[in-house]
């Protein structure tokens, strides 16, 4: 048994909730526990994919999600993923509007029905490199029209993107919360948070999406800081901003150092998110078990 307190009951798979709003409701003052994984780009990569997933598979997560690709570079690899992942736990489908026509994202839509998929993340998404005007040239060209398509075809459920620190291409948080609430007028029932580093910006994300009339629960995406340079790399790629006082620590710091200070701040993050509210924990894996697994026993998810 662990030496320290479970906040959550391991989940019988028999028995699972229907869909994500459901799970994140099921218990009040249970939050829930969940994973992020991405499609494996070779053999070699979905091999380790596999043997991690079943490590955190272990855990007993509430629910999974997979990621595409930029502009859904990655679609076959990622349904394939997807659709291994449904048979074993309630499984997310990132679904993107960068590229895609009307007639092809009910194509994927009713692929994700046909493999048990219950719930889709409707996301703009970012234009590969090779292809900056992607956008533009597709059909779709926000996350709401995809929401609007998604539950005007089908009767998945719809969770969509919250932005603690602000979209990139948003004026303001404020902006962004009213948004947020179109998603939800337009039928989405969960939000997920991108990468962020401080509770403070959770819950400015809260308080703002509060005052625009949002009631959907949003879960925090939190990413393990187990390689720093990674991550940080990750974080300026997202914009997301880094607290001084980490930097500081990690500054000069040894590969194991550095490591253990990641690693103790994550832990820490992890359990003032849950302190403050949040529903649960959503951990970006990056496909590897131990930081996930590290982080969520951190916080007695696991």
């Amino acid at each position: 048994m662990p030496d320290y307190p479970l906040l959550r009951q391991n989940i019988d798979f028999d028995a699972q909730a229907v869909d994500v709003a459901q799970a994140l409701n099921r218990v009040p003052g249970q939050p829930t526990l969940s994973f992020e994984f991405f499609p494996p780009k070779d053999a070699e990569a979905a091999t380790s994919l596999w043997k991690h997933y079943d490590e955190l598979l272990g855990s007993s997560p509430d629910f999974v999600s997979v990621t595409y690709g930029a502009g859904g570079s990655s679609r076959d690899t990622s349904l394939a993923v997807v659709d291994r992942m449904a048979k074993d736990v309630l499984t997310i489908g990132h679904l993107t509007c960068v590229g895609s026509s009307v007639a092809s994202t009910i194509e994927i839509i009713r692929h994700f029905e046909q493999a048990g998929v219950r719930s889709i993340l409707a996301l703009r998404g970012d234009p590969p490199q090779s292809d900056p005007d992607a956008l533009s040239k597709g059909e779709l060209k926000t996350a709401l029209e995809l929401v609007e398509l998604a539950k005007r075809e089908s009767s998945l459920e719809v969770g969509v993107a919250a932005f603690p620190e602000v979209h990139p291409e948003s004026p303001s948080m404020q902006h962004d919360a009213e948004v947020l609430k179109l998603k939800q007028d337009a039928g989405a029932t969960f939000a997920m948070t991108q990468l962020f580093f401080t509770v403070e910006a959770y819950v400015r994300l809260i308080d703002e999406a509060k005052q625009a009339g949002n009631q959907m629960p949003i879960v925090p995406g939190l990413m393990p800081i187990s390689n720093s340079a990674k991550v940080l790399r990750m974080a300026e790629m997202s914009g997301a901003s880094v607290p001084t006082e980490l930097l500081a620590k990690l500054e000069g710091a040894t590969e194991l150092e550095a490591k253990k200070i990641g690693m103790d701040y994550s832990v820490k993050l992890a359990n003032d998110l849950l302190q403050a509210g949040a529903p649960g924990l959503h951990i970006f894996t990056l496909n590897f078990s131990k930081a996930a697994l590290e982080v969520a026993r951190g916080c007695g998810l696991a």
